[in-house]
């Protein structure tokens, strides 16, 4: 059940950060949670991966080789899912920072609801 709910908050998060960014694009309701579960998947399977090799770009650039990574996967989503779309890196950058942020707060207040 808790995970439901986290792909849940992060399909919303999708859903205000398409509405937001002019370089994102969303179909629909559907397409957001697809996103979510995509997004969830890639970061557990390809990201790992990715770190590891670029280990040494992360070291030298103290971490901030990261937030490439996190677009890398935001463009792969955006290759893998027909209704969802994201216009250069830049954007993709930026909609990680904000989804993350996001994802943040919404799953901080899941939490405060249970207290």
């Amino acid at each position: 059940m808790k995970l439901i709910m986290k792909l849940i908050l992060s399909a919303v998060a999708v859903i205000i950060l398409a509405k937001l960014l002019p370089g994102v694009s969303l179909d629909n309701y559907t397409t957001a949670i697809i996103v979510a579960i995509v997004v969830a998947i890639l970061n557990v399977m390809v990201k790992p991966i990715l770190i590891i090799f670029t280990l040494p770009i992360t070291i030298v650039t103290l971490g901030l080789f990261l937030l490439v990574i996190n677009a890398i996967i935001i463009m792969l989503a955006d290759k893998l899912i027909d209704g969802f779309g994201v216009a250069s890196i830049w954007t993709a950058i930026l909609f990680s920072i904000l989804l993350s942020v996001l994802q943040s707060i919404l799953h901080s207040l899941l939490k405060e609801d249970k207290k």
